[in-house]
């Protein structure tokens, strides 16, 4: 069988397996796997609110033990090393579930902590969670004074200038800061509980520094230095809480939870917000059936749980606009007719959920922006994200062609364009949150404070734009129904981006990847947006770019080229981003494979020799028999949180993004594997309930 033909049967039985996998209003969701600590922290919220998690002891245990290393830690990603923050926060969790100390697998995972110098060396959120229990003390976590969320929004420290995941974790840990306060263990309760004194290299000295001295950094870093001084201050003043106006701080703050909390119950939609949230609202009085705290941990325990055979856990954030949109466009790109009956349902699904209230802290710099944008989670009207709202553009237009229902489209770009950054990128959720600077201060020990314009992003922003600009051309065959004014204003945002993209590139040809691990993620992005500007592949259908830096599209290319593992197929490790060296380097996965396919199929034959080994390594590796049919097997994490702390496990990447290059592979070689499929609903298997 030649090469078309294995790729038209691998896309075919990936569209069989997309089909068993929707659910019955339309949609897709699939599994967002993190690190241990979410599941730890909600055990720990179970025990300091006092709410059972009984039922679900065994499922938890289980969960956590599935995810321990050989060498008995725990670590933030699949064959990643061992980090002792999440170690010791999944000790903690163990022991709160029951296992003693002496249990077979803490052991080795106490003498993992203590080698790396015990739980004084873990990060300052692990600090602040064990201190709630008496396991540090709150002198040993930075100051966070109340006040701050009375800060009017220009100035510098306004809690606005914080990114948006940022300042929905930092409202509620403001009051949980002002509160100190100590939950009782099974051992009792303490402000000097001896529960994990096994861990500690020296228990009688829990006093340990949470950053360097503040003579080195006034060698080293004077912004940081400042930071640290006025963290001293505030220590040596008490935190302020003799302020006349700590009581109104303190309202605000839970007037801000409350405002922004879903009638679900989520706030934010990613789990450290609401789980915050909930120690503030009860420290602050609200009780376990009050309707805003029953409601968040209702979200929690139903919308953030995720159970099988591995047991039950808690993922960090869900992503089920995400996870429609990309499996739409996969579907599309893989020859399912537009009118199929998944296509036309998945659209509606998104179209009946993009953001078009009045809610959204994006609003605060940007009051003469009219809304439009798609939030990633079920349940997220406060925080829409620029990401999700161009590739959700891409699937309508992909859907809508003749864009016969322009008007969710034109919104949702019009929003994109209002926040547009001033070095002509975009960010994630907002418009010019590039304090750097915040992330010196003492609390932020994640390198996450801020949302500045970022590769990867802007490239989707491109790729949207150019196949709307070609779209909105083509339409009605030059009688173009989409105003001049507004394709002026694109093709004006889109010099602007270019210029940044040119400015972002690598020496060696390639693009950092924020959100996606890593530069074969960020270039392929920026690859897929600049191909409709590349003057090679440039034509009258497209506003002239007038850009002053030059992007070299064919060094990204050779770079892609060059990186290709033996097997055929594209990998790159999670370590790249603390080494720069190590950029695509790692074992092959289908998800990286898919990116980079992507990126050279936008520019090169069907016929290259490297993509024919790319695709032959997608059509190899896919799962052909049994209930996993038509899938593919990830174990690596190729989804970014924040750089070298926090990734993500994205379980339909390995589906979506291969059926995406299949699917863009066959329709060059001159084929619609998926033309015949789709007409019904029940052909081809069973949808996941609700």
């Amino acid at each position: 069988m030649d090469l078309h033909h294995e790729a038209c049967d691998a896309t075919k039985r990936a569209g069989a397996y997309a089909f068993r996998q929707v659910r019955e209003d339309g949609h897709w969701y699939g599994e967002m796997k993190s690190n241990a600590t979410i599941t730890a922290e909600y055990v720990f919220l179970a025990q300091a609110l006092g709410f059972s998690i009984e039922s679900d002891r065994d499922d938890l245990v289980k969960y956590f033990l599935s995810k321990q290393d050989q060498e008995g830690s725990w670590s933030l990603a699949f064959d990643y090393p061992g980090d002792v923050s999440t170690t010791a926060e999944a000790y903690f969790a163990l022991r709160l579930l029951g296992l003693d100390r002496n249990h077979k697998a803490l052991r080795p995972a106490r003498q993992f902590i203590l080698a790396q110098g015990g739980i004084a060396k873990v990060r300052v959120f692990t600090r602040i969670f064990f201190a709630c229990f008496g396991l540090f003390p709150w002198s040993a976590v930075p100051e966070l004074p109340a006040e701050l969320v009375l800060l009017p929004a220009a100035a510098p420290l306004s809690i606005y200038r914080l990114a948006s995941w940022a300042r929905a974790t930092v409202i509620p840990m403001l009051v949980i800061r002002h509160h100190c306060p100590i939950y009782a263990l099974p051992n009792g309760r303490s402000a000097s509980n001896d529960y994990l004194d096994e861990l500690w290299d020296d228990p009688s000295d829990k006093m340990v520094p949470y950053a360097p001295s503040a003579w080195s950094l006034w060698h080293e870093d004077l912004t940081a230095f400042a930071f640290t001084v006025i963290d001293r201050i505030l220590k040596a003043l008490g935190g302020l809480r003799w302020l006349p106006l700590r009581k109104i701080a303190l309202r605000q703050c839970i007037a801000w939870i409350l405002e922004r909390q879903e009638p679900e119950g989520d706030i934010g939609g990613i789990f450290p917000p609401l789980h915050a949230a909930l120690f503030a609202l009860t420290l602050e009085g609200y009780g376990l059936e009050s309707s805003p705290v029953r409601r968040g941990i209702e979200a929690l325990q139903n919308t953030y749980a995720w159970r099988d055979g591995s047991g039950l856990r808690m993922q960090g954030c869900i992503s089920p606009i995400w996870d429609t949109i990309l499996m739409t466009i996969g579907l599309i790109d893989s020859g399912l007719p537009t009118a199929s009956p998944y296509v036309t349902k998945s659209t509606q699904y998104l179209k009946a959920r993009q953001q078009l209230g009045p809610e959204g802290d994006w609003r605060v710099y940007n009051q003469n922006v009219a809304p439009g944008g798609f939030s990633f989670e079920y349940f997220n009207s406060w925080y829409p994200d620029i990401d999700d709202t161009a590739a959700a553009i891409l699937a309508l237009v992909k859907q809508d062609p003749n864009l016969l229902d322009p008007n969710p489209i034109l919104s949702a770009i019009q929003w994109i364009l209002g926040l547009q950054n001033s070095d002509g990128g975009w960010a994630a959720f907002d418009r010019e949150n590039n304090y750097l600077f915040l992330n010196k201060i003492p609390f932020s020990d994640m390198d996450s404070f801020c949302d500045p314009s970022t590769a990867d992003v802007t490239g989707r922003v491109l790729e949207c734009f150019g196949l709307f600009t070609k779209r909105a051309a083509l339409s009605t065959k030059g009688n173009n129904p989409i105003p001049k004014e507004f394709i002026d204003r694109i093709s004006s945002a889109t010099e602007r981006a270019i210029n940044f993209i040119a400015t972002e590139q690598e020496p060696n040809g390639s693009w950092y990847g924020r959100w996606g691990s890593n530069y074969i993620y960020g270039t392929s992005t920026v690859l897929c947006g600049l191909s409709y500007y590349h003057l090679e592949n440039h034509d009258a259908t497209y506003p002239a770019m007038k850009t002053t830096h030059k992007f070299d599209v064919h060094a990204a290319l050779e770079w892609f080229l060059k990186v290709q593992n033996p097997d055929g197929g594209w990998g790159e490790r999670l370590e790249t981003y603390s080494d720069p060296t190590l950029a695509a380097h790692g074992p092959s996965t289908p998800s990286q494979t898919a990116w980079a396919l992507m990126g050279l199929l936008a520019y090169l034959p069907p016929t290259n020799a490297s993509i024919t080994r790319g695709i032959q390594y997608l059509t190899q590796t896919q799962v052909k028999e049994g209930d996993l049919s038509g899938s593919w097997k990830e174990d690596h994490f190729t989804g970014t949180g924040f750089p070298n702390h926090f990734y993500l496990c994205y379980t339909l990447y390995s589906q979506y993004f291969p059926m995406m290059a299949l699917g863009r592979y066959t329709n060059l070689s001159g084929h619609r594997p998926l033309e015949d499929l789709g007409n019904s609903r029940t052909c081809l298997g069973p949808t996941v309930p609700e």
